[in-house]
């Protein structure tokens, strides 16, 4: 035992001799992620500060109309976005880790929440809209509490077997996990 702490404190006397810190690697991948997210959503509030301000108004045209404006905006902005953009291939294996774990103990209720809740199938690209009409399905909190946290504006949505990043402000895809449930 104390050799195993006397190479833990060796490698982190290396470490800052040479300026690096030690990391974990989940840790790290997380931290990447939230950066992303981070920059996207700076992009669309930059954007969104060059449109005529919306001001509270009950109004659904008018509110609908600044929406439109805004996913256009942001589309443009976007337009050579592409699949992994944000959710990268580290980030988008430790999402499919993170939720075989939460599907481990909790799977027959989590699989059991996402039959009842209206499934949806649909073929989603980065930069659509999120079709009018369709249900968007909630994702079961069990499972949330697994995921990283993003910011209020920004949500997963789970669309058949894949994993979306949606901008619900925007009413944007913003990318994409193909794949994860079975």
């Amino acid at each position: 035992m104390k050799l195993v702490v006397a190479m833990v404190l060796l490698t982190d006397v290396l470490c800052a001799q040479i300026g690096h810190a030690p990391v974990n690697a989940d840790s790290a991948i997380i931290r990447d992620f939230e950066k992303r997210v981070a920059a996207y959503l700076q992009l669309r509030k930059s954007i969104e500060s060059n449109l005529p301000k919306l001001k509270a108004t009950p109004s659904e045209e008018k509110i609908s109309h600044h929406e439109i404006q805004l996913r256009h905006a942001v589309r443009e902005a976007r337009k050579y976005a592409r699949p992994g953009d944000i959710f990268t291939p580290e980030i988008s294996a430790e999402i499919r880790r993170l939720i075989a774990m939460a599907m481990h103990p909790d799977g027959p209720e989590i699989r059991q929440s996402l039959r009842s809740a209206e499934p949806v199938q649909l073929h989603l690209a980065i930069n659509e809209k999120y079709p009018d009409g369709v249900p968007l399905q909630t994702t079961p909190p069990s499972l949330l509490e697994n995921l990283p946290a993003l910011p209020p504006e920004i949500e997963y949505r789970i669309t058949g077997r894949d994993v979306v990043l949606l901008d619900a402000k925007a009413n944007l895809i913003v990318d994409i996990i193909r794949g994860v449930f079975s």
